[in-house]
């Protein structure tokens, strides 16, 4: 990838901080927890087996994305400046087993779309997810598998794009919504999301009431449970049971799960644990495809050092704004329409690399804080900071940060 897609001069620093659809197949929104293939990296970084991992990569298969073209590798430092990864999970991805039918990045549909941007001074993260049915304009695209280019469309569901071109069309779709360059792609498989759980020895959850689905039949009782395997699989992709039973209050709840595993992963239990950093970055570079950009072993090592140190309340989750429940006869009926006014607004302030602030943590339909939540300990990884100054609330958006402690509410 060449040094002039990811300059440091692209942006200046600074970045955010805080402030009924169909039934879906199991992975839709399995890989929500914020671009996990990048945080295990970076975790694994600090692991003496990091080696013997990085080796993995040479096998891993690989794309191009829009744009992208040789150039000379990284130094083995922090990735210089800001950059932006895109994670798309996928129902029909290579290695799923009997829950995909293993046709690769080519095809299928991108029903997990996360945009992971990092601030040039590599002191603030924020991961957009796009609901799968947010319906948005989708340029040509040229299949990887067929040769063939489709047509570009005003108006359909975003995660049709990846049967249309594979990760490099969803690369384009987000860059054409957004504005944002993305550097880095990866696609995840089912696979993977049950050993990373299985790894990093499960994710404590916390549900403010008993929850039940009854469409995926996920049950789980009030308190804090530790999800991991198929337990944490079916509480990612169940949404009847929860907030309003939409496909954005699931997305709410999730986040519960994603602030909770990059506690998890920060912590020293997990750190402190070659065996098991180990095993996280092995599940996840064995269960993934990426672009060509993040083949190389140094570039890894490279992102690894710009997201090691950042607090715990600078990475934050938020999801691109929009509603359902649009009337019949228009292209978003029983879809989701974007607020383009909000979302405007969120990417001016990520392309401009300013910090912003969500309206509260949690969005009160899916998620709440937790009441009986215990102060985090200061994360000791992390570098000393200036007093937090006050940030603009972009009013609309839902999310929380990463320190957070949050519960999922009942439907």
């Amino acid at each position: 990838m060449s040094e002039q897609r990811r300059s440091a001069a692209r942006r200046p620093a600074g970045i955010a901080r805080h402030g009924r659809l169909s039934t879906p197949s199991p992975v839709l929104s399995v890989l929500k927890f914020l671009g996990i293939a990048v945080v295990v990296v970076a975790v694994s970084a600090a692991s003496v087996l990091t080696i013997d991992t990085l080796n993995k990569v040479a096998h891993v298969k690989t794309f191009d994305l829009p744009g992208e073209g040789d150039g000379p590798p990284p130094s083995i430092d922090a990735l210089p400046g800001g950059f932006d990864i895109l994670v798309v999970g996928t129902d029909t991805g290579a290695g799923q087993g009997d829950l995909g039918e293993g046709r690769g990045a080519g095809s299928g549909l991108n029903d997990v779309n996360i945009l992971l941007h990092v601030s040039a001074d590599h002191s603030n993260a924020v991961a957009v997810s796009f609901p799968r049915d947010l319906v948005v304009p989708i340029p040509s695209c040229t299949s990887e598998k067929t040769g063939k280019t489709s047509r570009a469309m005003a108006a359909q569901p975003i995660n049709v794009a990846l049967s249309y071109g594979g990760v490099p069309c969803v690369a384009a779709t987000i860059q054409n919504l957004t504005g944002v360059t993305i550097d880095y792609a990866g696609l995840i498989t089912f696979n993977g999301v049950i050993e990373m759980s299985n790894a990093v020895g499960g994710v404590p959850v916390c549900f403010s009431e008993d929850i039940h689905d009854n469409f995926t039949g996920f049950t789980m009782p009030a308190g804090i449970q530790t999800l991991q395997g198929y337990s944490a699989l079916s509480f990612l992709r169940s949404r009847h049971g929860v907030g309003d039973g939409s496909d954005l209050t699931r997305i709410s709840s999730q986040q519960v799960f994603m602030s909770s595993l990059v506690r998890t992963l920060k912590s020293s239990d997990t750190l402190g644990d070659p065996l098991k950093v180990y095993g996280i970055a092995n599940a996840a570079l064995t269960n993934m495809e990426l672009s060509s950009g993040m083949r190389n072993p140094d570039t890894l090592v490279s992102i690894a050092k710009a997201l090691k140190d950042i607090d715990l309340d600078s990475v934050v989750f938020t999801q691109y704004p929009g509603s359902t429940g649009q009337p019949a006869g228009t292209p978003y009926a029983g879809k989701v329409k974007p607020n383009t006014a909000i979302g405007n607004k969120l990417f001016a302030k990520i392309l401009a690399d300013e910090p912003f602030a969500l309206p509260r943590e949690g969005d009160g339909v899916g998620s709440i804080l937790d009441p009986n939540a215990t102060p985090v300990a200061p994360d000791p990884s992390a570098s000393p900071s200036d007093p937090k100054p006050e940030l603009e609330v972009i009013a609309g958006l839902r999310g929380q940060t990463a320190q957070s402690q949050t519960c999922t509410r009942k439907q």
